[in-house]
């Protein structure tokens, strides 16, 4: 093998210990633990606008009254949930003990019986034990923390039938923006961003997988009823344990939370991306 040629998966690899590394090890989905937290997320894509957004993902994807659907990384039933009234069944894979406790919960009262709850990390799934496979559509929302991302991406591949969707971030996101500016403060260490989009992309190429691509601008609105709640709620994301670290938190985002209507707001940004392809033999 030429020297020169760069292994993007062990780039992709290495780039999420360096995360991990510069968090203390804590992954991403040690946020959702908490079942209040997992409860906060969900609420947070609830109002009219969220609810618009979810539904132009779910409508960019092809769906039909007979579709079979795998989510990957499905949190509390985001998309999960609105996209079962759509299909014939949903599998629905979600490692953490809060957003898979909400995702039954909603299940529950929503009184959804085509969805199909998989409390594992997408890593250690088995395709032929822990799934009811193939699927007609893969998806994997936000959820590419996977150390091992072409095994992933090719256990998606040999979980599906028909079409696989991916979606991440390119360049900097507001909460890479916000670590850069806390982590020395916090951790006495330098942030490290997760890898994004150009990575992933040479992994799918390396694979031959030529995705289609479409990049876009999303806003969201973090909205808290106290300071109090916000430090609650964002010490989990910037991993801030001690009463020091918390007294840092409090005091950055009492200058960047905005109060709106009696409530305090958070406003984020990223630049995101679907990539996705239809499967052949």
């Amino acid at each position: 093998m030429d020297s020169d040629v760069i292994d993007w998966n062990e780039v992709w690899k290495e780039t999420l210990e360096k995360q991990l590394k510069s968090n203390r090890n804590v992954d991403c989905a040690t946020i959702w633990y908490s079942k209040e937290n997992a409860r906060r997320f969900w609420r947070m894509f609830q109002d009219e606008k969220s609810r618009e957004i979810t539904g132009k993902r779910i409508e960019g994807m092809k769906l039909s009254p007979d579709s079979r659907v795998l989510d990957i990384g499905a949190g509390p039933g985001t998309l999960a949930i609105p996209i079962s009234q759509r299909v014939a069944h949903v599998t629905a894979v979600e490692p953490s003990e809060g957003m898979i406790s909400v995702m039954q919960e909603n299940i529950k009262e929503y009184g959804i019986e085509n969805i199909d709850p998989v409390h594992k990390d997408w890593e250690a799934v088995d395709v032929e034990s822990d799934l009811s496979a193939p699927y007609d559509v893969v998806f994997a929302s936000y959820s590419l923390g996977m150390k091992d991302i072409r095994t992933s991406v090719q256990k998606m591949l040999d979980a599906s039938s028909k079409y696989v969707y991916l979606y991440w971030f390119a360049g900097e996101t507001s909460w890479d923006m916000h670590s850069r500016k806390l982590w020395p403060l916090l951790h006495g260490s330098e942030y490290q961003p997760a890898p994004k989009c150009d990575v992933l992309y040479n992994v799918l190429y390396d694979m031959g997988i030529y995705p289609n691509v479409n990049v876009f601008p999303f806003e969201h609105v973090h909205r808290f009823a106290t300071l109090d709640e916000a430090v609650e709620d964002l010490k989990s994301y910037y991993n801030a344990k001690s009463d020091s670290q918390e007294a840092i938190l409090r005091g950055y985002f009492e200058g960047v939370l905005e109060k709106d209507n009696g409530a305090l707001i958070q406003r984020g940004w990223s630049t995101r991306v679907k990539m996705w392809w239809e499967k052949t033999n």
